[in-house]
């Protein structure tokens, strides 16, 4: 690759319903120059996110979309290649948000260094980076789990719910995970070492999930949203608590919701067992990184959080890649290798 070009994905077309190769273009340009306070990266990883679709527009979001021909925002590990920046000097590692491209500028304030000697690069995307974080969040932040109840994480086997799910199994919960299909729950059992799990795609999934949660439910960590709503209202034990990370099953759609209406099953439950929902903001939360680190990192040096990535290589494989996060085929933390 030519140093003096700098090749960007942008977004090219808004999509309908699952995202499609072509809705993203790469163009290539001059490698940006940092100002005052800000620090030129070479990107190494890139990040790929359910976020990234709801940034495309049309998605069943609150969030403002992003211009068409705007280059796609991505958490990245990188290399300081020039810097403007107090605390920055070439060469360092760090992380931050500089985007689906070779090159990137950032303030300094936008940045972290990382070390690569204490946790391999990709941890930082991924269980230590803000996949970690909305995980931790929600356990720690909004959601305030008994000792010894039983926690409920749905899409276990992805990038935040199993981050979710083992630390919820470090505080010392009866962790059951939600996945699906039979590998999914497998590596829930045997590589993440849950109480519990149960496959949503198994025809007698109600009946694996009452048995998995015999002492009902105290706590659910939900990143799919409606979709396993009905199964687990039977089993909240009163004054459970929900926190609401994601609606996966929802992301892509345009429209609104079809099939039953569950919401006044999800209102009465919430009244006579004095239910606790919350959404959060994860954005909201990035003053506790610090925190967040000191808490979760000697866990992953210490080889007590089990962290994965399913690893593409070249940023012009992205467009191809990224809309596999939508079939269910893929588990775990998506990475773009780059450079």
């Amino acid at each position: 690759m030519n140093p003096r070009t700098n090749r960007q994905i942008v977004l090219a077309a808004r999509p309908h319903g699952i995202p499609k190769a072509s809705d993203f273009e790469i163009v290539r340009g001059p490698v940006p120059v940092p100002g005052d306070g800000q620090v030129l990266v070479r990107n190494t990883l890139v990040s790929l996110d359910p976020f990234n679709r709801i940034l495309m527009g049309n998605a069943n979001s609150d969030q403002a979309p992003i211009d068409l021909g705007a280059t796609m925002f991505g958490f990245t590990v990188g290399v300081v290649e020039q810097s403007n920046a107090p605390g920055f000097a070439a060469g360092d590692h760090v992380a931050g948000t500089t985007g689906w491209q070779d090159y990137g500028v950032a303030d300094g304030p936008d940045l972290r260094v990382v070390d690569p000697a204490a946790a391999p690069l990709p941890a930082h995307l991924g269980v230590l980076g803000v996949t970690g974080l909305t995980a931790w969040v929600g356990l720690t932040k909004v959601l305030d789990p008994k000792p010894g109840g039983t926690l409920v994480v749905t899409a276990a086997a992805g990038a935040v719910g199993s981050a979710a799910a083992q630390i919820g199994k470090l505080r010392g919960q009866r962790v059951v995970g939600i996945a699906g299909g039979p590998e999914k729950t497998r590596h829930l059992l045997e590589d993440l070492g849950l109480t519990a799990a149960a496959d949503h795609r198994a025809p007698d999934f109600a009946e694996r999930l009452a048995a998995a949660v015999p002492g009902g439910i105290d706590t659910v960590y939900d990143n799919v949203g409606a979709a396993l709503l009905p199964a687990l209202l039977p089993h909240l034990n009163r004054n459970a608590q929900l926190a609401v990370g994601g609606v996966m099953s929802q992301i892509t759609r345009t429209g609104a919701a079809g099939g039953p209406d569950h919401l006044p099953d999800l209102l009465r439950a919430t009244l006579y067992r004095t239910l606790t929902v919350r959404g959060f903001d994860v954005t909201e939360f990035y003053g506790c990184f610090p925190e967040f680190l000191a808490d979760l990192a000697p866990a992953v040096a210490a080889e007590k959080l089990h962290y994965g990535a399913h690893v593409i290589e070249g940023l012009e494989t992205i467009p191809v890649a990224f809309p596999e996060m939508f079939t269910g085929r893929v588990a775990g933390k998506m990475i773009a290798k780059i450079g």
